[in-house]
């Protein structure tokens, strides 16, 4: 069974920082581009930051560049989100997905973890 599982997320004060965690099973991911997403309450999904199968493109939502950073292990099939600064408008579910298709630029991920919770406070 093919899964994504986000760890890290929690409640942090404003300027703090967390470190989300996506750990892959079932499959290897070293070939599929993956991504982070986020969904605040009475809001649409919106994207946050992906990179590509290699590693090499890391692309991000303008409201957290220079904030976070998405990284990759591809030999623990895992990607991980960095987040400083943090505002209480990052408060959200932030879910990890991943590409299927190898080696795919398309970007249309359509496999999805179940999401953690972040809470920044004021």
């Amino acid at each position: 069974q093919v899964q994504l599982v986000e760890s890290g997320g929690g409640l942090v004060q404003a300027g703090g920082s967390l470190r989300l965690s996506c750990a892959a099973s079932g499959r290897t991911f070293s070939r599929n581009a993956m991504g982070w997403f986020r969904q605040a309450p009475g809001k649409e999904r919106e994207f946050v930051a992906r990179i590509t199968w290699s590693g090499g493109g890391l692309y991000y939502a303008d409201s957290v560049k220079g904030r976070f950073t998405i990284s990759r292990d591809n030999a623990k099939n895992t990607v991980t989100l960095q987040m400083s600064s943090l505002r209480p408008e990052d408060t959200a579910v932030y879910y990890c997905a991943a590409d299927s298709r190898a080696y795919s630029s398309k970007n249309q991920f359509d496999i999805w973890g179940r999401g953690t919770q972040v809470t920044v406070s004021s």
